[in-house]
């Protein structure tokens, strides 16, 4: 049987390539091979206020892209995370597991708190229980996960062993974590020191899988490089021309050894236009299905309407055997 495997994303701000290279693209390759599943975590957004009409544009956003993006809803399980509530079910049974000391621990949970003093609600300090649901949920093998959310998995083990140190083994996985090879980390356009996050306040750090031609290219062309004009990879002393050669690499399929090959003698500047021509034509046919897709939303209700059933019978016959084990009546 195939391993299982399990993601989302918080439908909060725009898709960038860097979640494309960071993880969309890997689940492309791995829906042949794997069982996947794949969500819009709608309920994580809230940690965070929403407008409610924005939240829901999002929501078909997010799904329209990850259709446009190549995921095939009849090969993986695509779904929103509010539309099969044994999410929060789980999370409830879960939360009354986790001491408060390791949510405290969480570094995610202060980098959010600090941002967003006038809002440090319960939900920003108890989301990595959700996160802990949402995979165990489904008894995935795998999660694909970057660098900054391997605390959160591990937070996940550290519950499964609380559950089994009270109710005993074998009703959860142990999930491990799947880390893609290449491009697990791009980093912000103006700001190479930073990840390039899909939230970020200013959107000259990112591109957006949906950002017109022009955009992409005043993007990539303004993006902070280094000083010198040796087009070298150098994580350590350019690390701004480092972040465009691990894009042009993903994109091109070329490796960084042939890239330095091929701009050998010449200057940041050529390969900048380059850069933005590859990603404005890989990215063309994504905006084009994305449009499409967003001009007929009832056909998008009912590809969700159908992931979440799919969903739903996997997520029951958790929570059922959760709900037996630590001794609650089933209706």
């Amino acid at each position: 049987m195939k391993k299982t495997i399990l993601s989302g994303s918080t439908v909060t701000g725009d898709l960038t390539i860097g979640n494309y290279i960071g993880a969309i693209n890997n689940w492309k390759k791995l829906q042949e091979d794997y069982d996947c599943l794949y969500f819009l975590a709608d309920l994580h957004a809230l940690t965070v206020f929403q407008d409610p009409q924005v939240l829901r544009d999002r929501t078909y956003s997010f799904f329209a892209q990850y259709l446009a993006l190549g995921l095939d809803p009849e090969k993986n399980i695509i779904f929103a995370q509010s539309h099969v509530h044994e999410h929060a079910e789980l999370m409830w049974i879960l939360t009354c597991l986790t001491p408060m000391g390791f949510l405290n621990r969480m570094t995610q949970f202060k980098e959010k708190a600090e941002k967003h003093v006038k809002n440090v609600n319960s939900g920003l300090f108890t989301y990595p229980v959700l996160m802990a649901a949402d995979i165990l949920l489904y008894q995935a093998d795998l999660v694909p996960v970057g660098e900054d959310q391997r605390q959160h998995l591990e937070l996940t083990r550290d519950i499964v062993g609380f559950f089994e140190h009270r109710y005993g083994a074998g009703v959860f996985k142990l999930p491990d974590a799947h880390v893609g090879k290449q491009g697990a980390r791009v980093m912000s356009l103006q700001d190479p020191e930073k990840k390039m996050s899909k939230s970020d306040d200013n959107d000259k750090n990112f591109v957006s899988i949906i950002d017109d031609a022009k955009k992409i290219e005043k993007k990539i062309k303004s993006a902070t490089t280094d000083s010198g004009s040796e087009i070298t990879f150098d994580l350590e002393n350019k690390p701004g021309l480092s972040n465009l050669m691990t894009i042009y690499s993903v994109f091109s399929g070329k490796s960084i050894q042939a890239l330095e090959a091929e701009y050998a003698g010449k200057m940041y500047g050529h390969l900048k236009v380059d850069l933005a021509d590859l990603v404005v034509e890989h990215l063309r046919p994504v905006r084009e299905r994305y449009v499409e897709l967003m001009k007929n939303r009832d056909y998008l209700d009912e590809l969700l309407k159908k992931g979440a059933a799919r969903a739903q019978v996997r997520a029951r016959g958790t929570l059922d055997q959760v709900y037996k084990t630590v001794g609650l009546v089933r209706s």
